[in-house]
């Protein structure tokens, strides 16, 4: 058979136009950071604070023409309040590219303090200097510390990802009769673990964990948050 040289060509530059309208050709540190505060929003949804579904839904294109292709990390910050207790207020605030040290974290402390918050989520590109960590620790206020490269996606959106729910402290008590246990005698879950830092879980909770797949059938397991 023939070549047809000029449908080959055609072909394959419909082929290679298509392959590019797949590529993102903007910015990088862009398409991180729409991807980070994304996954925040998702993250403080997912806790039981105010956050707007519009925010969440912003497109990557949306997000550019908002912020820009080289965004300032103040232009970022996220300001919301628990739905069930407007009093708490939480705000996650991105710091930029270069080394924490304690006089960053001391320039935005003031801040910090007038906004009464109940706590506040870091997100850092960057190394964060012991001095830093320290003046972190004696803020009246709890400070979560993520870093940027760990809320490019999101852990509980993963298929094979059980359900997690936090029982009350009257649950946590029955469950605890109910098998005549103390805490200390369930399985642990770090505090530290990815799913206990994304939905903010505290030492001493106790966590239901519904697993449901083909293989494992349904079932459930508790884990108490050490």
């Amino acid at each position: 058979m023939d070549r047809d040289d000029d449908g080959d060509a055609a072909g394959e530059q419909s082929f290679g136009t298509c392959l590019r309208s797949l590529v993102d050709e903007g910015n990088i540190e862009s398409s991180r950071y729409y991807l980070a505060r994304r996954t925040a929003l998702e993250m403080l949804k997912d806790r039981g604070y105010a956050v707007p579904n519009r925010e969440i839904d912003l497109s990557l294109e949306e997000f550019r023409n908002k912020h820009g292709q080289m965004p300032d990390v103040d232009s970022l910050t996220i300001d919301t309040r628990l739905m069930d207790d407007p009093e708490i207020k939480l705000q996650v605030r991105f710091l930029g590219p270069s080394i924490i040290k304690v006089n960053s974290i001391r320039a935005i402390t003031a801040e910090l303090l007038s906004l009464k918050l109940e706590r506040a989520i870091f997100i850092v590109q960057s190394k964060i200097t012991s001095q830093a960590l320290k003046s972190i620790d004696v803020l009246p206020f709890k400070v979560e510390i993520f870093e940027i490269k760990d809320l490019l996606v999101n852990v509980t959106k993963h298929e094979l990802k059980p359900k997690h729910q936090i029982l009350s402290n009257k649950e946590k008590e029955d469950l605890l009769k109910k098998y005549s246990i103390n805490e200390k005698q369930l399985p642990r879950m770090s505090e530290k673990d990815a799913m206990s830092r994304y939905y903010g879980y505290k030492k001493g909770q106790v966590v239901k964990i519904t697993y449901n797949s083909e293989l494992t059938q349904m079932h459930v397991a508790y884990r108490c948050v050490w």
